[in-house]
C-alpha cells in the first residue's frame, strides 16, 4: 500500500482501486500444534516479542486481542533508524519490514504461544515478500528474537512446522537478529479498531481476529489493548 491507501476513511474506496483488488479476504487460519519446545516458565511479568507478517494493521489488531498482551505497537524493523518512516519504507528498499512490537506477560502467555498465533492466525508464513494485496520486502514474514531463548524457540518451531508439513508449502519466515524496532506514525496505531469499516480492514484483517477467537479461544480477549499516545 502507498501512503494514500493507508489513510482510510474517505479514501477507503481508493484503497481498493489502488490495490487492484476488490474481493480479497484474509487467508483461512491453519490449525497447528504449539511448539514442542518453548521458553522455560518465567517469573518476570514483562517481555517483548517482535514479528513481521505483512501490513502491520492486521498483525497489531490480532495481538491486541491476545490475553496476556499489554501492548502491541505498529512499526518498522530490519533497517536503519534514518529510514524508519512510512514514505521511505513503502519504497521497499530500506531493509525494514512493517512489524509489531508486542509487550506481554510470560506468566500468562508464552513466547511459543505467541508464535503459534503468529503462524496460525496473523498471516500466511508460506508467502515470500507479500501478504494479501501487498507486495514487497517490507511485507515479508520475519521474526526478530529479543533473547537467545526466543531465537532457539523460533528456530525449532519453524523446523517443527516444516517437518510436520503443517502447511502445504514451506515456510518463508526468516529469523533476523540484532535489529532495532522503530514505532510507526501515530495514524497507523490501533488502525483495525479505529477503522473497522475500512474496506482494506474488512477484506483482509477482521477475519484474522475472528480466526483467533475460533481457533485459539483460550488466548482470545474481546477488548483490544490499545496503544496509548504518545508512543
Amino acid at each position: 500500500m502507498n501512503s494514500i491507501q493507508k489513510m482510510g476513511g474517505a479514501l477507503a474506496l481508493l484503497t481498493l482501486a489502488a490495490c487492484g483488488q476488490t474481493a480479497i479476504s484474509a487467508e483461512a487460519a491453519v490449525v497447528i500444534a504449539p511448539p514442542a519446545v518453548d521458553e522455560p516458565a518465567a517469573s518476570e511479568h514483562t517481555a517483548t516479542a517482535i514479528f513481521a507478517g505483512g501490513c502491520f494493521w492486521g498483525v497489531q489488531g490480532v495481538f491486541q486481542h491476545v490475553k496476556g498482551v499489554s501492548n502491541a505497537v505498529s512499526g518498522y524493523a530490519g533497517g536503519d533508524g534514518r529510514t524508519a518512516n512510512y514514505e521511505l519504507v513503502s519504497g521497499g528498499d530500506t531493509g525494514h519490514a512493517e512489524s509489531v512490537k508486542i509487550t506481554y506477560d510470560p506468566t500468562q502467555v508464552s513466547y511459543g504461544k505467541l508464535l503459534q498465533i503468529f503462524f496460525s492466525v496473523a498471516h500466511d508464513p508460506t508467502l515470500l515478500n507479500r501478504q494479501g494485496p501487498d507486495r514487497g520486502t517490507q511485507y515479508r514474514s520475519a521474526i526478530f528474537p529479543q533473547t537467545p531463548a526466543q531465537r532457539a524457540v523460533a528456530e525449532k518451531y519453524i523446523a517443527q512446522l516444516d517437518t510436520s508439513h503443517a502447511f502445504k508449502k514451506p515456510l518463508m519466515t526468516k529469523i533476523e537478529l540484532d535489529k532495532k524496532f522503530y514505532p510507526a506514525e501515530s495514524y497507523h496505531q490501533n488502525y483495525l479498531t479505529l477503522h473497522p469499516n475500512d474496506p482494506y480492514i474488512v477484506y483482509n484483517d477482521l477475519q484474522k481476529v475472528a480466526n483467533l477467537k475460533q481457533v485459539l479461544p483460550d488466548q482470545y480477549r474481546a477488548d483490544a489493548v490499545l496503544v496509548r499516545r504518545p508512543l
